[in-house]
Parts: structure tokens; C-alpha cells; sequence
């Protein structure tokens, strides 16, 4: 178990982690100016070097050589790489383009997701309570699309392809700024490439837009590491319980931004469909924490029932050495009387008796 400093340490750092997770769409309105691909090409362009400078830091280079041993995790790393492009470009579009209420709606959908993907994918079996809220989700989107006479494509993008992106990234295995920088090393070159294009063609916000949108489009890098490490922080000092209820933040502050800073309209078609995700996360969260607090209670009881079974051998055992040791001395003191017999009918002296528990 961690200790409880250390707990708080790691609360801080998910905190952190997901509420600028929450706020980026703030970050990203700020680059109006510039297209959804050209903020996505910076974003991947500058996240490298970052993720560089990280490790050089903390010295960890030695997974490079492996890796590049092994073809199939490259083309794992690849396929990650693609699939979080997609989400990022779908992401920063959506916001810009006036649809944060709708994105912040795919990742409160995205664990759902993540569910109905471990059984279909990983053959993991639900508890009834999971299938419960997966239910709920699904019903969510009916409701949604009957209201709306159109399928809530964005919100289902994003939950589907981060959904995505996580199953493919257990078959790599890597930690996360190992992965990280395995997987912007792999977008840095299309995304050069798309901006020396703009910059050829008199269509880069990054050159004609001032020294602030330069510094911005540059900063994305940054904007785009930092959550990442504190994430890091977060997931090395926490149970996956509370991991799991804290990525509920990020979703939450977009939503609140969608009614507040960006003045999108919430008909009640709209409403009906977030309180019945709600409701379906309510349900996994409380699953997840009566399992853990049950999982907890159980390896409690073992323990207990260890000590007990330790203590019960070390009396055994201890029993054990009286009842072998009192044996001993009743054979030595058999064996001196025989002795003793022994002598006297030869006609020698008998020896003094021995105290009893003495022997050699």
C-alpha cells in the first residue's frame, strides 16, 4: 500500500493532469486563426522535442535499441500514432468549429467504450453492474440520435478512437513517456512535411500570424507533454479505482466550458442524453469502488488468516522441540542408569546420579 503522503502527492498530479486535459479547448481556441490540420501538425511537430529534452533528463534511452528489434511493436507504435492523430485532429476541429458540448460528451462516453472493447476484443467477462451501465450508454446514443434525427458522430469518434488507441497500446508496452516519444517520433515527419507545404504555398498561420501565434502553435508541444507526465506521476501513486473517477474531471470542466465560455445551446434532447450517461457512470463507479472495497476486505481476511497459520505453526513447532527435547533427556538418563546398572554388577563404583536435563 502506498503511504498516504505519497498518495496525496499522486491526487495532486491526477488533478492537475486532468484538469488541463479539461481546459484545453481554451488552448486551442486561442489558434482560431490557424486550421484544425495545421494545430494538429504543430502539435506533433514540437511534442518530440519535448519528449526528447524528458529523456534526457531522466536518462532513459536503453528501450530504443529493443525496440527497434521488433517489427511487430513498431507496427503497434504505428498504428497508435495514426489512431491518436485521428482523435487529436477530430478534437481540435470540434472545438473550433463549436462543438465542445458534443466532445466533452465522448469522453464522458469513453469508458463505456473501453468496456464493451475488453469483452469484444480482450474476452473479459462483465460484472452485472458493468453491463448495467454499458446498457445505459448505448441507450444514451439511441436517445440522442432519435433526438437530434442524426447520429452524435463526433462524441462516438473520439470515444471510439481513444477507446482504440488503448487496446492497441497494451500490446505495446511501454510506459507512458517511452510511448510517447516512440509515437510522436513517428508523426514528426508527415507533419514537417505538411508544414513546409503551408509555408511554400503562403497558407501558415505559424509565419504570417505574428510572434504570439508562433510562440502558441510552438507551445503545443508543451501543452501536450505536460499532462502526460503528471498523468505519469499520478498512475504511479494511485489505485486504478481512484484513477478511474478522477478521468471523469476532464470531461466535466469541458462541459461546463461548452455552457460558459463558449455559449452553446443545451435543449432538453441534449440533457436527457448527458443525465442518462451520467446515470451510466454513476452505476460503473459504484461498481468499481464496492469491488475494490471488497477486493480490499478479502486480502485483508487472507492476511489474518496467514498471521493465524503462522502463529499456529510457530506454537506447533515450538511444541514440537519441548516434546523432542524432554525425549532426549529421558534416552540420556535411561542410558546413564543402564550404565550405572552395568558398572555395579561388574563391581565398579557407580557413578553420581546426573541431574536431570544435563546430558554429553
Amino acid at each position: 500500500m502506498q503511504p498516504r503522503s505519497d498518495q496525496r502527492v499522486g491526487l495532486a498530479y491526477g488533478v492537475a493532469a486532468y484538469t488541463m486535459w479539461g481546459l484545453l479547448p481554451l488552448y486551442w481556441h486561442l489558434l482560431g486563426a490557424a486550421s484544425a490540420s495545421e494545430i494538429l501538425a504543430h502539435r506533433m511537430a514540437w511534442s518530440l522535442p519535448v519528449a526528447v529534452v524528458i529523456l534526457a533528463v531522466l536518462r532513459r534511452w536503453s528501450w530504443i535499441g529493443p525496440l527497434l528489434r521488433q517489427p511487430r511493436r513498431l507496427g503497434l507504435i504505428l498504428v497508435c500514432a495514426l489512431v491518436i492523430s485521428a482523435n487529436w485532429f477530430l478534437y481540435i476541429w470540434a472545438v473550433n468549429a463549436g462543438h465542445v458540448l458534443e466532445a466533452s460528451l465522448g469522453y464522458f462516453i469513453n469508458p463505456l467504450v473501453s468496456i464493451a472493447f475488453g469483452v469484444l476484443f480482450l474476452r473479459e467477462r462483465l460484472r452485472p453492474l458493468q453491463w448495467v451501465a454499458v446498457g445505459i450508454g448505448a441507450l444514451a446514443v439511441v436517445v440522442m440520435t432519435i433526438a437530434y434525427g442524426k447520429v452524435p458522430w463526433i462524441a462516438l469518434g473520439l470515444a471510439f478512437s481513444f477507446a482504440t488507441y488503448g487496446l492497441v497500446k497494451k500490446g505495446v508496452k511501454l510506459d507512458g513517456i517511452e510511448g510517447f516519444s516512440a509515437e510522436t517520433a513517428m508523426q514528426l515527419l508527415p507533419a514537417l512535411g505538411y508544414l513546409v507545404f503551408l509555408a511554400l504555398h503562403g497558407e501558415s498561420s505559424f509565419t504570417t500570424g505574428g510572434v504570439g501565434q508562433a510562440l502558441l502553435l510552438a507551445g503545443c508541444g508543451v501543452a501536450t507533454a505536460v499532462p502526460l507526465i503528471c498523468f505519469g506521476a499520478s498512475a504511479m501513486r494511485l489505485p486504478l479505482t481512484m484513477i478511474g473517477m478522477l478521468q471523469y474531471l476532464a470531461p466535466t470542466f469541458q462541459f461546463v466550458l461548452g455552457l460558459t465560455a463558449f455559449h452553446e445551446r443545451m435543449p432538453a434532447e441534449r440533457w436527457a442524453g448527458f443525465a442518462l450517461v451520467w446515470a451510466a457512470l454513476t452505476v460503473l463507479t459504484w461498481d468499481a469502488l464496492r469491488t475494490a472495497r471488497r477486493g480490499r476486505a478479502a486480502l485483508a481476511a487472507a492476511a489474518a488468516r496467514a498471521g493465524e497459520a503462522s502463529a499456529t505453526g510457530a506454537v506447533q513447532a515450538a511444541e514440537a522441540d519441548r516434546v523432542t527435547e524432554a525425549d532426549r533427556v529421558t534416552e540420556a538418563d535411561r542410558a546413564a542408569a543402564e550404565a550405572a546398572a552395568a558398572a555395579q554388577s561388574a563391581g565398579a563404583p557407580a557413578a553420581p546420579p546426573r541431574p536431570p536435563g544435563l546430558t554429553g
